[in-house]
């Protein structure tokens, strides 16, 4: 099988592409590197360094005419899109449509579509699923949303087939220390440099946090299942921030220092997503619990910052 995963130097993209591979299948990557990095990328991938806004994206998808694209890359910053959502309307509307447009050229049998729970906004809702109103809290929420718009009418003009996941707050391995939805490679990050954790609001506010390896099981799920269908890959539990700080203390055997900051524009207080509908349809269901993820993660982080120390020391 021949597949397309846009933003395959990314955080969630790179771990994608190295399951793909090891499949078996021919893995081509689009990223223009402007967050990804080309050391997180498989060597036995095919690189393409590239825009997914250009008209050289849609032309090296219309010429490698894969069975399937992942889409993944977008502008994910919550914080970054309140401060320009013109940028946020480019990557991730005018971006997806370029790749949709491609698809429909290229005859690509299943377009894979990574969403987001920022689509739901500050619903005052135990537990999300599907069909709870979406009224995104921040511009990133509404490209997102505005988005996956885009791709079922795709579907309805043009029969492309899709899958959109939405996905709760991912981490692990190799996940930018910066954003809201980065929050835990961020706390590594300042445990790593000494540093005091500053936390956005009380600490009270929660989140359903998912392993960025169960999200590739589910991504893979998707080729095969689940097509015109919207679901959501999370672990239907909600973990507060406070709650993460603790954990980590415990991971890293030091209490962790923090202080208390005022909230960010645009953050949603509470989203925890119910995953019924991904264990029904994808037969899936995530493995990793939080305190396992949130291990691997520190020895990740922990062995970044032994190499880069060497690094400096050789220097």
């Amino acid at each position: 099988m021949k597949v397309i995963v846009s933003g395959g130097a990314g955080f969630i993209g790179s771990h994608l592409v190295d399951k793909l591979i090891s499949k078996g299948m021919e893995v081509h990557v689009l990223d223009n590197l402007s967050s990804g990095q080309i050391g997180q990328v498989n060597p036995q991938a095919h690189m393409h360094v590239v825009d997914i806004c250009s008209e050289d994206a849609k032309n090296i998808i219309t010429n490698i005419r894969p069975d399937a694209i992942f889409h993944l890359a977008a502008q994910s910053d919550v914080g970054k899109s309140v401060q320009n959502p013109s940028y946020d309307a480019d990557v991730n509307i005018i971006g997806t449509i370029n790749m949709l447009e491609a698809c429909k050229n290229a005859r690509v049998k299943k377009f894979i579509f990574a969403s987001t729970s920022a689509v739901y906004g500050n619903l005052d809702k135990g537990l999300l699923n599907e069909e709870d109103d979406t009224d995104p809290s921040s511009y990133y929420g509404l490209s997102k949303l505005t988005a996956e718009s885009y791709i079922r009418l795709f579907y309805e003009l043009y029969r492309q087939n899709y899958t959109i996941l939405r996905f709760a707050n991912v981490y692990g391995p190799r996940q930018m220390p910066k954003g809201e939805g980065g929050v835990v490679s961020v706390f590594f990050d300042l445990i790593n440099k000494g540093g005091k954790i500053s936390v956005h609001g009380d600490g009270k506010q929660t989140r359903d946090f998912v392993y960025v390896k169960d999200v590739v099981d589910a991504n893979i799920a998707s080729i095969e299942c689940g097509d015109q269908e919207t679901i959501q890959i999370s672990t239907s539990q909600r973990t507060s921030i406070n709650e993460i700080l603790s954990l980590i203390s415990d991971i890293n055997g030091v209490q962790v220092p923090k202080e208390f900051t005022s909230p960010r524009e645009g953050d949603i207080k509470h989203s925890c997503l119910c995953n019924q509908k991904a264990l029904d349809i994808l037969k899936w269901n995530p493995l990793y619990t939080i305190e396992e993820g949130l291990r691997e993660t520190y020895y990740f982080h922990k062995a970044s910052a032994i190499n880069v120390q060497e690094e400096e020391v050789n220097e």
